[in-house]
């Protein structure tokens, strides 16, 4: 019986986050990805939201932000001689389960807070953008992100809905080009300006100017109508979400998640393999697959 009520929890949970907003992926997909495991999580979160249930949110929504606005030269300036360094990079060893098909077209990252992991290298090379976010606690996650030109980020929805998304424009195309387009509504980045949003509709990004767009992008709290629903979203960002820490360089934190990624990273050059010979096959092998989860689950 509780088993059968798990089941019917992770249905309910995929069927509203498939219907969620206006623009939607195939429900395969929805249900194929990996942002699927959460899916109770993330109902329970939108239930008890203290916000709009809308794309994109007033800056009020969250407070204390007008801090990171109002230093954005400085955080800036950071920012760029960062990139001037080459510091703001692609993760060099698969280690990034997070982002890892966003490196394909060139977006670059550098992180500066994740959640309760330790990233000294940030301490180390931006002193004044990671003293900003200290005193900002509902900031649970921040790091610079670099958008080159011709780069394409697919549509996809984020994995979790505890957090929203926070982005500062900091050196950009200043370029209707270059733009972000969240559950069919499109925001183009402006230097100094920025923009608050909930990542689990579609969104998608695209520069097809022929400057770089770099920006502060943070994940912050988000908030609930009730104190234990919140003490719940802060337990599961600290345990579950730490463990998808990736790091800069050597001495920053690897969590549980990137260690497990690396290795199927490596497993996964058999599968690329596989479907290069033939599609046909790799698609039967992986329909099988999942079946045979599906009836383990059921049946044991």
């Amino acid at each position: 019986m509780i088993k059968y009520s798990i089941i019917a929890l992770w249905a309910v949970s995929l069927t509203y986050i498939y219907f969620r907003g206006k623009v939607r992926t195939n429900f395969f997909r929805t249900i194929a990805n990996h942002s699927a495991v959460l899916a109770p999580v993330n109902l329970f979160m939108y239930l008890f939201s203290a916000v709009p249930e809308q794309p994109y949110l007033p800056a009020r929504s969250i407070k204390g932000l007008e801090k990171l606005d109002e230093n954005w030269e400085t955080i800036r300036d950071e920012a760029l001689a960062l990139a001037e360094a080459e510091k703001i990079r692609a993760a060099a060893n698969n280690d990034d389960a997070g982002f890892n098909s966003f490196f394909k077209t060139g977006w670059k990252r550098f992180y500066l807070k994740w959640y309760d992991a330790e990233h000294p290298s940030a301490a180390e090379l931006c002193p004044e953008t990671v003293r900003l976010l200290k005193e900002l606690p509902q900031v649970k996650a921040a790091l610079f992100a670099v958008l080159p030109p011709g780069a394409k980020l697919n549509p996809h929805r984020d994995p979790f809905a505890g957090s929203l998304r926070y982005h500062l424009g900091l050196s950009t195309p200043n370029d209707d080009r270059c733009f972000i387009e969240v559950d069919g509504e499109r925001y183009s980045w402006r230097d100094g300006q920025s923009v608050v949003f909930d990542e689990t509709y579609i969104h998608w990004a695209e520069n097809t100017s022929d400057q770089t767009r770099t920006i502060l992008f943070c994940d912050l709290e988000r908030p609930l109508k009730y104190n234990w629903a919140q003490r719940f979203n802060q337990w599961f960002s600290r345990v579950v979400m730490t463990a998808a820490s990736s790091p800069n360089e050597e001495g920053d934190q690897l969590g549980l998640v990137n260690r497990l990624f690396r290795i199927s990273w490596v497993l996964g050059q058999y599968r690329r393999r596989l479907k290069r010979w033939n599609r046909t096959v790799y698609q039967i092998v992986r329909l099988l697959l999942i079946v045979a989860a599906i009836a383990l689950i059921i049946f044991i």
